[in-house]
Order: C-alpha cells, then structure tokens, then sequence
C-alpha cells in the first residue's frame, strides 16, 4: 500500500509541476480558440469607418433604451455615451490582444473579467436577456459567464505561461547568476 501511494505522490508532483508550465498556456490557448474573435468581431461592430466614429450597432448594443428613444441616431450620443462605446471598443480589441500575446496577462484578464460583468449586465438589463441561474440544468447566460470567468481566473493567478512575452520580459529583467 506505501508504494502505491508513494507513486501516486510522485506522480502527482510531477503533474503539479508540470501544470505550472502548461495551465495558464492552454489556458491562453482556450482564451483565443472561444473568446478572441468572439472579442474582436464584436468591436468591429462597433464602429463606423474608424474607431472614433461609433456605429449604430453600437449604440443600440450598449444603450439600447437611450438609441432607441432616438431612432438610434448616432449624431444624438452624449459625451458620456461616445465614451463608454469608445472605451468598449478598444478594450475588445487591446485586452485580448495582450492575452493572445502574453503581455501584462493577469491585468488584461482582470479588465476583461470587469467588461464581461459589465456586458452582462447591460445584456440582462438592457436587453432583456435572461440571466438563468447555476446548478439549475439548463445552460443559460450566467453559465457561460461563469466559465469565461474562471479561464480568466487561471491566467489572473497563474500568468501567462513560458511562452509569452511576459516571461521573456522577466527573463530579461532577472538579475544575472554568480
């Protein structure tokens, strides 16, 4: 019996250390199989020719009330309004960019762990989705948001892995060995 768990311990080391390497870059990987396009797609939308022009779909995604109270014409946005769906749209383009590549991971997963809670918020409030419930059977909103969060939760914790530009960045700021 000592030796079955003495290999089970040993093997089970060997699993932990070796997790500590391929975590948080499968992790990564997930993040850019599921989430990337998903991210990227999504700002595109919310543009119209450039960046600092939104586009209607925009508007009507992130204020759905206030665009259509005005037939979702963009010359109507307020400040306050031109600058969440600015500030929307470059976070879905930078903030998976920089897990993609490994640079700043736990503060990029961070930001996007806020901006999903916040779209989810704007998806059950403003447009009526059903936020659905955990433990209930039934794969709803809350369900997938939860699991996106707990992929960003590895790399918040983890870090971005071996390979990354974080790792190359604190390989090449580590002091040399005597």
């Amino acid at each position: 019996m000592h030796a079955l768990v003495s290999s089970y311990t040993s093997l089970t080391g060997r699993a932990d250390r070796l997790s500590a390497l391929i975590v948080p870059t499968l992790a990564r990987l997930v993040f850019a199989a599921v989430l990337l396009v998903y991210y990227w797609n999504s700002a595109g939308l919310k543009t119209d020719g450039s960046i600092f022009s939104p586009s209607a779909g925009a508007f009507g995604q992130i204020f759905p009330h206030a665009a259509e109270a005005v037939l979702y014409d963009v010359s109507q946005l307020n400040i306050f309004q031109r600058l969440v769906i600015f500030a929307g749209t470059v976070a879905e383009y930078v903030l998976p960019a920089l897990i993609l590549v490994g640079l700043l991971t736990r503060l990029a997963a961070l930001g996007t762990i806020g901006f999903i809670w916040v779209q989810t918020i704007v998806d059950v409030t403003g447009h009526g989705v059903k936020l659905g419930s955990l433990f209930d059977n039934a794969i709803g909103l809350v369900d997938q948001r939860v699991m996106w969060t707990f992929l960003l939760l590895v790399l918040v914790f983890k870090g971005a892995g071996p390979l990354s530009l974080d790792a190359l960045a604190r390989r090449a700021t580590a002091p040399a060995a005597a």
